[in-house]
């Protein structure tokens, strides 16, 4: 996977967890959070002039107990070159993406539903997907 890794974790299932990623080319930030019941991937537009916060998207990554894996996860928060996709990655796989530039979000179980900011269509995540933006 080509790109910027701007953040790198290790996490337990259902400890409170937080990683944010800023891009340095505009106003978008991802965000991991595990808030001890669920683990989600959240798009952010930032307004640098008041500092304000916009969620654009999210989408839910796991279920504390319905995770498989035994021990902690490695997460990491991975930019393309251009600063317009970001891609989540747990234990080497691409769990999620965010394609700021098309407002896109992919995920592997495809949860939530789309909603009316973001998103309109498939959110299921393809290795196709994934080749096309980090290839």
């Amino acid at each position: 996977m080509k790109g910027y890794l701007l953040a790198e974790k290790t996490v337990t299932p259902g400890d409170n967890s937080f990683i944010d990623s800023v891009s340095s080319e505009n106003n978008f930030a991802v965000v991991f959070e595990d808030d001890t019941s669920t683990g989600y991937f959240y798009a952010v537009e930032m307004t640098p002039e008041t500092g304000g916060q916009r969620i654009l998207d999210a989408l839910h990554i796991y279920n504390v107990e319905e995770v498989v894996e035994d021990g902690p996860l490695a997460v990491k928060i991975i930019w393309s070159r251009d600063w317009l996709k970001c891609a989540l990655v747990v234990n080497a796989q691409c769990h999620a993406l965010f394609d700021f530039e098309h407002q896109r979000g992919y995920s592997v179980n495809e949860f939530p539903d789309p909603n009316p900011i973001w998103t309109k269509g498939d959110r299921k995540i393809t290795n196709q997907i994934i080749a096309d933006i980090f290839g």
